[in-house]
């Protein structure tokens, strides 16, 4: 069973595994803190453990863009993916999103993503297509959908 849950202290070991090999275990239990506390950069934000059976299987997160919009991003760890976990966490994100009172969603993928793109279109995203750089200078499409 797919489920979302906030990280705790307790995850450490894993965020630093799968996420942030050079952070010390302090450092990433005071990012989990900060995680935590509801809003990040002023905004709204969440972030979450996405859980297969009870083990951490990735991590998503929701942040406010404006009163009815809020953007999302999910990564699955390299062994998990291929299972479905992704597909089965979206609709969870599309809830919590909902909860804020949000109308619409949106993410970044990257154009050479062609997992993450069929999973964004399969949910009913849209894109115009055009090729945007991120901050990180990736070729990156915008993805929207409506609750």
């Amino acid at each position: 069973m797919i489920g979302l849950r906030h990280f705790t202290a307790e995850d450490a070991q894993t965020v630093r595994r799968q996420l942030y090999p050079d952070m010390t275990i302090d450092a990433i239990e005071r990012m989990i803190a900060d995680w935590n506390a509801g809003a990040f950069d002023g905004r709204r934000f969440e972030m979450f453990a996405v859980t297969e059976d009870g083990r951490i299987a990735g991590s998503a997160s929701l942040a406010g863009r404006s009163e009815s919009v809020a953007s999302l991003g999910i990564g699955i760890f390299p062994e998990e993916r291929g299972k479905g976990i992704a597909s089965g966490a979206m609709p969870l994100l599309f809830q919590k999103a909902r909860e804020w009172g949000c109308r619409a969603v949106l993410d970044q993928v990257r154009t050479d993503n062609a997992a993450s793109i069929r999973l964004h279109e399969a949910y009913g995203f849209e894109t115009d297509g055009y090729a945007y750089r991120n901050k990180r200078d990736h070729a990156v499409l915008l993805y929207l959908k409506l609750l």
